[in-house]
């Protein structure tokens, strides 16, 4: 019986196919040096294109201009007032840092149901999305308005 249930796992770990961005052909996984393992978990290259793609580890997402998950990486994060009783809260040594220097600004991604201290703005391009995305809107309204 536990050798079934063995197998099974196998068959479970090949299901996630890593596919190339720009030809959609699958990857494969290549060797890190020494650098790229401290920065990356897993640097992955296309067979067709010979494009790489890397998995940045999670305290990456601490650096750079503008705001992002810790867990995730998403850029669309939007800002809280005050603190959501339902989602869960990030810990860790670096939120904490976050949350002494950004003097308690907090951020909700929006895809982790998670909360978050930051001390970085909101991204400009994420704020262009969804005032691109509520643009038509106003713009449909306006033409109702004047064809009454």
């Amino acid at each position: 019986m536990s050798l079934s249930l063995c197998q099974f796992r196998k068959l479970r770990y090949n299901l996630n196919i890593m596919k190339c961005r720009q030809c959609g052909e699958t990857l494969r996984r290549v060797h890190r040096t020494f650098f790229e393992r401290i920065n990356y978990m897993a640097v992955y290259e296309c067979r067709k294109c010979d494009r790489e793609e890397i998995v940045p580890r999670p305290f990456r997402y601490h650096f750079g201009p503008t705001c992002r998950c810790p867990v995730c990486g998403t850029y669309r994060v939007s800002k809280l007032k005050k603190p959501d009783r339902i989602d869960r809260w990030h810990s860790g040594f670096l939120n904490l840092l976050e949350r002494m220097v950004s003097g308690g600004q907090m951020y909700h991604c929006r895809w982790c149901r998670l909360q978050f201290f930051d001390r970085r703005p909101l991204s400009p391009k994420a704020g262009q999305r969804t005032a691109a995305a509520r643009a038509p809107d106003s713009e449909t309204q306006e033409a109702a308005g004047s064809a009454q």
